[in-house]
């Protein structure tokens, strides 16, 4: 029986879907969002697989696609629609379980798009400052500069205080108990 034709890129999507869709949620904060951002990058994927599958490194064409998608989206006016008359209620919380990720989701809207990509890519998708380069296309001085503003933009907006380096200060109070990253200065 004759192999089907899209059976590698069945199996490749298969494999990384539920990764995709983390990082496209961590970008952007949105689940709808996110899954809208994933189909986009897939489509494309799809669209030029035949080139895409002989690629030296598959994960960071895919990173790179998922990128360009959402500052493409994030640049568009459409962006800024609000398809609602009113925002949704928010739903009661009395264990606060919600309000540690409403914080971080918030926070990470106030870091610029750009850098909110490059912090996607280093720390949730844990990828290399030489990986995370090769994704998006830049080199690896704009990677670590990038990355060390979007979390210095991430930690005032949590309200983390900072010490001289780039760990964060040892007296200042967590509001949340989300991983803190740490920048690579090597």
């Amino acid at each position: 029986m004759p192999k089907d034709p899209d059976s590698d890129f069945v199996d490749y999507v298969s494999a990384r879907m539920a990764r995709l869709h983390r990082v496209a949620y961590f970008m952007c904060g949105d689940a709808h969002r996110a899954e809208d951002l994933v189909q986009a990058t897939l489509v494309s994927l799809y669209a030029g697989w035949k080139s895409a599958k002989s690629a030296d490194n598959l994960d960071a064409y895919v990173h790179r696609i998922l990128a360009r998608r959402f500052i493409d989206e994030k640049r568009s006016a459409w962006s800024r629609v609000l398809l609602r008359d009113r925002l949704p209620d928010t739903v009661k919380d009395p264990d606060n379980t919600f309000t540690e990720r409403d914080a971080i989701v918030a926070a990470l809207r106030t870091v610029p798009v750009g850098q909110r990509a490059v912090i996607a890519l280093r720390y949730y998708s844990d990828l290399s400052v030489e990986q995370t380069a090769a994704a998006l296309g830049c080199s690896t001085g704009t990677v670590k500069s990038q990355c060390a503003r979007g979390l210095a933009t991430f930690r005032a907006a949590l309200g983390l205080a900072e010490s001289d380096g780039d760990e964060p200060n040892p007296q200042s109070v967590r509001r949340t108990s989300a991983p803190q990253p740490v920048v690579n200065s090597h």
